[in-house]
């Protein structure tokens, strides 16, 4: 048996259309899983189902809106009954508002919040029930290494991250007694769209992380696949609650 074969599983991927997710998305169709990404942009999401079904892998597109709880809960239940199961979730939504602490509004901080921990939550909840019946399944959160660092301008986006991996430990802690394993990956500075603005709008950034990081690079959403099959699949049956850096070693560098 092959510990990292996903044939046969479905999983949701959120935000799964572009960026990181879409890079854990290809990795997870390359094992053989059915895939549905989630995401807001219809046109987006067309060029990532390509992208997936030229792998050989079996994909799909559901539009959510993470803000809304009903949005959430009804993404898991319609993948579920579309496919008949649902055995791997990864909350990767997520967005940032950047400024500096005394400058941010309530409603930055509950825009960043909702999307990056409730929906998660949301989304978790809800699959709950579908997993257990099925007598196991897999979750991975997508945080950061904000979650270890602090950042002067991210203020609701760190703090997002580091509830995200708590909220992971959490469910990992409550749900072993289902075969439930909840994991977090924390990227580094991966070159997507969210990371564009960041260096748009921070001077030095793109230099400073390629100084800093032993692979002198930024990452790729590719280099997401491997840690997505590996945390989708039987080979991490004994590991949960965890939170793994993927980031070119920037948070082990003095």
């Amino acid at each position: 048996m092959n510990a990292f074969d996903l044939t046969g599983r479905v999983a949701l991927v959120t935000g799964g259309n572009g960026g990181i997710g879409l890079g854990m998305a290809k990795g997870l169709a390359r094992a053989g899983a059915t895939v549905m990404i989630a995401g807001r942009n219809k046109a987006k999401a067309e060029a990532a189902l390509a992208a997936l079904k030229s792998l050989g892998g079996k994909a799909d597109f559901i539009e959510i809106d993470v803000l809304k709880e009903e949005s959430c809960r009804s993404a898991v239940g319609a993948t579920a009954e579309k496919f008949g199961k649902l055995d791997i979730l990864v909350n990767n939504a997520g967005t940032s508002v950047r400024k500096p602490p005394e400058q941010l509004t309530a409603a930055d901080w509950h825009l960043v919040m909702d999307t990056n921990v409730t929906s998660a939550f949301l989304c978790s909840q809800a699959v709950y029930p579908h997993m257990k019946k099925a007598g196991g399944g897999k979750i991975i959160n997508i945080g950061s290494m904000m979650s270890i660092f602090a950042s002067s301008y991210a203020t609701p986006y760190a703090s997002s991250k580091g509830a995200i991996v708590q909220m992971a430990r959490s469910f990992a802690v409550a749900w072993a007694k289902d075969n439930i394993q909840v994991n977090s990956i924390l990227p580094g500075w991966i070159d997507t769209e969210l990371t564009k603005k960041a260096r748009e709008q921070v001077p030095g950034l793109q230099e400073r992380v390629v100084a800093r990081t032993p692979v002198a690079r930024w990452g790729l959403p590719d280099d997401f696949s491997g840690i997505a099959v590996f945390l989708a699949s039987p080979a991490s049956d004994f590991v949960t609650g965890t939170a793994i850096p993927v980031d070119g070693g920037y948070s082990v560098m003095a």
